[in-house]
């Protein structure tokens, strides 16, 4: 299905073509939100394809370590706020193996925590004709299996096995020569690619590759204005993209635990938030979940300064780290595209109109419905019975049904014309205060 943004009537695929400008427009959500992506460099996990891995679930098997470990930082921090990460593993790795007698062990996934597996071996105690094969990880247990030879052993979430005959006896064997392997820029595409394919809100880049900042924008801008999806990519500085769908992150923050997190780190809080927030939610001086401070911290001037080149920065507070505006990268304003497009929870707004017509087109209307006057007026209703519910969510503010949408034929017999009139509410940023002393 074909979207994006239009010039002229002369689209060839049938689709939803919608233009944002600041006369009377800018479109918000009130469809699900809270999903992010991001593509990472791990020692376990299936490789080349997206997980999707929702706040609360067990990630152990999956990934190799508990989510609270120090190899699931920047997972945990997406998922403080995110309701789902699609997480994608860009490294293949070599799989750690070991050879026991006629028994070769190897890991299920390629990485170096396949290093961390040791197998044993051991006569059963209540059947001297059978053994007891374990798979131990760092020390634990992850899986037990009671056979009569190496046939009769099946795979399981950690170790396959392969060979024949009777089984080996020994006290621990432990895997080895499992690494991670390399990533090269080229699996990032090959992620791009993958998750063009996903609904999702936010992408984090967790890098400080100028190269791969650029791909990333790129990407936003392309989903974003060619193919109808309105999503965000957050980047660690990068102010000079200037556009609605790129965050630029400048620095980080100090979690409780005293661990500092990087502006590239801070991505994946920053994605997880942006696409937990609700249309009518902005996180301008919201608090960095579990931190203590900024890092770096900013003084005024520069903070200023920051914010007017379109950088979304933290700032200390209070014994916490919090956000100093919701902010995207758009400075060059224009008349199309104001000042308010830099401010996120209106691009919410915007964004969520756009894609929740896109959808409701998409699904009750495209070859459904007949371009006539009927027709026309059923996808009108359709649209402000959405705008309304926006407007009591407190999305929008001062819809009128009556002049704000306009639907007419297009100049083609398969087209309608859509003249949509909307304000989204911002948040309270400034106060500005006069005292008269008497």
């Amino acid at each position: 299905m074909a979207g994006g943004t239009w010039i002229a009537q002369n689209k060839v695929r049938p689709g939803a073509y919608i233009n944002f400008v600041s006369d009377g427009g800018t479109l918000g959500a009130l469809g699900e939100r809270g999903v992010t992506a991001m593509s990472l460099s791990l020692s376990w996990g299936p490789s080349k394809q997206i997980i999707g891995i929702n706040a609360g679930d067990n990630v152990k098997e999956l990934l190799g370590y508990d989510i609270a470990s120090e190899e699931m930082l920047l997972i945990r921090e997406a998922l403080k706020r995110a309701q789902q990460l699609l997480l994608y593993r860009l490294n293949e790795g070599t799989a750690a193996s070991k050879a026991i007698g006629g028994l070769t062990a190897t890991a299920r996934y390629g990485g170096t925590r396949g290093n961390d597996l040791t197998i044993i071996v051991q006569t059963n105690v209540d059947d001297n004709a059978k053994f007891d094969v374990i798979t131990v990880l760092e020390g634990s247990e992850v899986d037990k299996q009671v056979v009569s030879a190496i046939s009769d052993l099946k795979d399981n979430a950690w170790v396959a096995w392969s060979g024949s005959g009777t089984l080996t006896v020994t006290a621990g064997a432990s895997l080895t020569d499992g690494s991670d392997g390399t990533t090269t820029n080229a699996d990032h595409t090959d992620f791009l690619g993958a998750l063009e394919l996903q609904e999702f809100q936010t992408v984090a880049l967790p890098s400080t590759d100028s190269t791969l900042k650029g791909v990333y924008s790129a990407f936003a801008r392309r989903l974003r204005e060619d193919e109808g999806k309105k999503i965000q990519a957050v980047l660690e500085n990068y102010p000079t993209a200037d556009h609605e769908g790129v965050i630029s992150v400048k620095n980080g923050v100090i979690l409780t635990d005293g661990t500092t997190l990087t502006a590239a780190q801070a991505t994946a809080w920053v994605a997880g938030a942006t696409a937990a927030a609700t249309i009518a939610e902005s996180l301008t001086y919201q608090a960095y979940d579990d931190a203590t401070d900024a890092a770096p911290r900013y003084t005024n001037s520069q903070t200023i300064a920051g914010l007017e080149a379109g950088e979304f920065l933290f700032t200390a507070s209070g014994g916490k780290a919090i956000v100093e505006q919701d902010i995207n990268s758009l400075t060059s304003f224009t008349v199309d595209k104001g000042k308010k497009f830099s401010k996120n929870r209106v691009i919410r707004v915007l964004d969520g109109i756009g894609n929740d017509f896109k959808r409701i087109f998409e699904s009750y209307y495209l070859g459904k419905v007949n371009n006539d006057d009927d027709g026309r007026n059923l996808l009108k209703v359709e649209m402000i019975s959405y705008l309304n519910s926006l407007q009591d969510a407190g999305a929008i503010q001062n819809f009128d049904s009556q002049t704000d949408v306009t639907i007419v034929a297009g100049t083609d017999s398969d087209s309608v014309y859509v003249d949509l009139n909307v304000q989204p509410i911002d948040a309270i940023e400034k106060i500005y205060m006069k005292v008269k002393v008497k």
